[in-house]
């Protein structure tokens, strides 16, 4: 008793260590054979839970799909859908029938066809000694009967008098007739073609003509313009015809005199009116063409 009673006393635990390794494999084989003993069944028995939802839902939608499809307004379409193709059947059977009823007439008419064409060339052949005898004996009554006319004809001629056809030869009524018509048409042909040359010979005869503009050019700027264009327009000739005008200035207050003219071309020279107006020395020292166009 002595021995032990100092050990009860002791406050230390020296074999804490294996108590307390002990408990944690206790709880790890807890916390092992949790999930293996109780997690299995839970998930198998929510997997046919949801299996079992899914097929009722899945009848649910077949029998609505039924319900739907035995609605009064489906059985009406399908009604008028069925009722169009037994009428496009009954139709299809009757254009058929008519097609068949065509086809066979046409049949019985191509073989009475045939058969009437092998008829005919056999009628073709045959009849033909009868027919070139026929034609032989008309041909000969026919020329029996023109013998006949003509002696008749030449009888009747020698009975007339020979003075009638004196009389007859002596009077040509449609000659004459005919040749004053020839004079008529004559005459109406001479006096046409005389209006038609009168008529040409008035109309006008084109005239070529030319429209020019002409740049006259001064000394200096003191040179009088106005005079200058009134001594440039004093130039008269047959075929000429002065135009408007106007002062181009060129440099350092000198301006040029820029005139148009229109020109006949058989009767003025482009050469000879330059030079005309060039002869104004006093006011012009150069003219040259600005422009020169056909009329």
């Amino acid at each position: 008793m002595t021995s032990v009673c100092p050990l009860a006393q002791e406050k230390v635990w020296f074999d804490k260590p294996k108590y307390d390794l002990a408990e944690k494999k206790y709880y790890e084989r807890l916390a092992k054979g949790a999930p293996t003993q109780n997690g299995n069944p839970l998930n198998s028995l929510a997997g046919e839970v949801a299996k079992a939802r899914q097929h009722i839902k899945n009848s649910l939608q077949c029998i609505d799909d039924i319900a739907n499809m035995t609605s009064p307004s489906a059985v009406i379409e399908v009604s008028n859908r069925l009722n169009s193709l037994e009428k496009e059947n009954t139709d299809l059977k009757q254009k058929v029938g008519e097609l068949t009823a065509l086809l066979a007439k046409l049949e019985i008419r191509v073989k009475d066809l045939e058969k009437g064409n092998k008829s005919v060339g056999l009628q073709a052949v045959t009849p033909n000694s009868t027919v070139a005898s026929q034609a032989v004996a008309k041909a000969a009554h026919a020329g029996s009967q023109a013998s006949a006319n003509v002696k008749t004809a030449g009888s009747q001629a020698k009975s007339q008098p020979a003075k009638q056809d004196d009389d007859d030869d002596g009077v040509d009524l449609f000659a004459s007739e005919s040749e004053e018509e020839d004079e008529e048409a004559n005459k109406i042909k001479e006096q046409r073609l005389a209006e038609y040359a009168a008529k040409k010979s008035k109309k006008p005869a084109l005239i070529a003509k030319s429209s020019i503009i002409l740049d006259v050019k001064p000394w200096d700027d003191e040179t009088d313009m106005k005079e200058m264009e009134k001594r440039v327009r004093q130039i008269e000739a047959d075929g000429l015809l002065w135009g408007a005008s106007k002062l181009v200035p060129l440099a350092y207050g000198i301006h040029k005199l820029q005139i148009n003219c229109v020109v006949e071309d058989d009767k003025i020279s482009i050469d000879w009116l330059q030079e005309t107006i060039e002869e104004i020395e006093d006011y012009v020292q150069s003219v040259d063409i600005a422009a020169f166009n056909k009329i």
